[in-house]
């Protein structure tokens, strides 16, 4: 038995780094899962180790900046299994982003960061919202970042998109609390990814301020997804959870 037995969760960003993690140990769990991807045929490479695990999931091709999708998304979902209980919006454009000045962002990628990060995560919890609300509850786990909190240099178009994040799940927590519908953050540090290793050297990156002497694996975030997706935490709604090895209490 599994804490999320008969539970239903949409992963968005499901094929890889820590959408895959999620992916898979929501299905340990007992979770039924909807890998929710721009990347459709890595979901379906999901899909068959959950299968393969004796899980139950199915792929939905799913762009997060598309309301079309985002809506076929929870539709293919209720069809294939039901109901909708908790939505992780993690998908988000991390490989191969720009690092460096403000000044030399540019807009385009701006806009395609807010475009995914935030108004991704407003659609898809938009989306799932009418069947949470049917049921009478909900879990929505948004996924943020340890830079909200360091502001760190050359990545203030990320850190932009990730801030507000945090906002629009403070306001989902006030405004479905009376639904019964919970909206809770986590913000990993530096987790060691594929997308994290486009742009860093995992190798030579300091870990020298983190108290427990190293950065993150994608294994390191999975429990606080399940804890929130899960009925343990049904009177928990609008928290961040800095998942970061102690960093931010030095």
């Amino acid at each position: 038995m599994g804490i999320l037995d008969n539970k239903v969760a949409i992963v968005t960003g499901g094929s890889r780094g820590l959408g895959k993690a999620y992916c898979l140990r929501l299905a340990r769990e007992g979770a039924r899962v909807v890998v929710a991807d721009i990347l459709a045929k890595e979901a379906e490479e999901v899909v068959d180790e959950i299968k393969a695990e004796g899980g139950q999931a199915i792929a939905v091709k799913t762009d997060v900046t598309s309301e079309e999708d985002t809506v076929r998304m929870a539709e293919e979902t209720v069809k294939a299994f039901g109901r909708i209980d908790a939505l992780v919006n993690n998908a988000g454009f991390y490989h191969g982003m720009s690092r460096g000045p403000f000044n030399e962002i540019s807009s385009a990628e701006w806009d395609k960061m807010m475009n995914v990060s935030a108004k991704g995560t407003w659609l898809c919890a938009k989306a799932v919202f009418p069947q949470m609300k049917k049921q009478g509850k909900g879990k929505i786990i948004n996924v943020a970042s340890e830079a909200c909190f360091s502001a760190t240099k050359g990545l203030i178009h990320y850190t932009a998109a990730k801030t507000a994040v945090i906002g629009i799940t403070r306001v989902l927590a006030g405004e479905l609390g009376q639904y019964n519908i919970c909206a809770n953050v986590i913000a990993p540090d530096v987790i060691d990814t594929p997308a994290t290793r486009s742009y860093v050297n995992m190798e030579k990156l300091d870990a020298s301020s983190v108290p427990m002497g190293r950065f993150g694996k994608p294994e390191d975030t999975v429990g606080a997804v399940v804890f929130f997706a899960s009925d343990d935490s049904d009177f928990i709604s609008g928290q961040t959870l800095l998942i970061d090895g102690a960093r931010r209490v030095n």
